[in-house]
């Protein structure tokens, strides 16, 4: 083990272990979160642009903060979002398209944000309200803003449909899978998180969303992850050592091989 290689792999090691250490160090860093948001401040309705930039994520401790920003609907992208809960009963979600008044986004240019407008407990009420929604939308000018106020909650990711369902039929609350189903999309900014109205729109119901529990300050996650790191860092000795004793071994071996066949004292070479 005193050979230069295994001194040479010995040092790389160590820089390997510190790297994973620097980062081990950094999620721990991360996992408190040393400016908590104040309690109930999620409750205070801000404006959007406050809160949020398009194409970003939204912070955990943002999650379920109350905003509010104002647009017109886009016709033609009202969707449904199926298996969607309200207060324990099983429905459906009516979403659309958001596009945010000019006079907000001027920074980034066109940009949409995804609306859970209500709650409908069969497909056929919901396929009503947006009839409702595309005819009001078909009549409206740019000029015509609808203001919106709701939470703000992150994208719960795209998943694919149930076996034998149409293709389209959405699940999950995710503007990344809107995105697919929108028009005019060409240049388009998007927001991650998706908006849940308080307000129900076209005879709808409103959507069930209570304030977010209040957090610990810690993120377990992130301590998980500090953990990982840890190990890593201490498999990378454990595998020095392995391969290490391993060669010693075998030149062990080698050894006795050659001593027993030449029937000689051959002095061991230094490992």
């Amino acid at each position: 083990m005193l050979r230069p290689r295994w001194i040479g792999m010995l040092l790389l090691c160590l820089v390997v272990a510190g790297v994973f250490a620097w980062l081990g160090q950094w999620q721990l860093g991360r996992a408190v979160v040393t400016n908590p948001v104040p309690p109930g401040a999620t409750e205070e309705v801000q404006d959007l642009a406050d809160v949020a930039a398009p194409g970003e994520y939204l912070p955990e401790p943002l999650v379920g903060q109350r905003v509010e920003t104002a647009g017109s609907w886009v016709p033609g992208d009202f969707v449904i979002v199926q298996s969607r809960f309200n207060d324990g009963v099983e429905g459906f979600w009516v979403t659309g398209q958001l596009r945010l008044d000019p006079d907000r986004t001027e920074t980034f240019g066109p940009t949409s944000l995804a609306v859970a407008l209500g709650w409908a407990a069969s497909e056929d009420e919901a396929r009503a309200a947006i009839d409702e929604l595309e005819e009001e939308a078909s009549r409206s000018s740019a000029e015509d803003a609808v203001e919106v106020t709701g939470r703000l909650i992150s994208d719960e990711g795209p998943v694919l449909p149930p076996r034998g369902s149409d293709p389209q039929t959405l699940t999950r609350m995710s503007p990344a899978a809107l995105l697919g189903q929108w028009h005019d999309v060409e240049g388009l900014f998007v927001y991650r998180p998706y908006l849940a109205s308080e307000d129900a729109f076209a005879g709808l119901d409103a959507i069930s969303s209570p304030a977010p529990a209040e957090g610990s300050g810690v993120n377990w996650l992130n301590i998980f992850y500090a953990l990982e790191w840890a190990v890593f860092a201490g498999f990378a000795f454990y595998l020095w050592y392995r391969l290490a004793k391993d060669a010693w071994e075998k030149e062990t071996e080698d050894f006795e091989d050659d001593r027993r066949e030449s029937g000689g004292e051959p002095e061991p070479s230094a490992s």
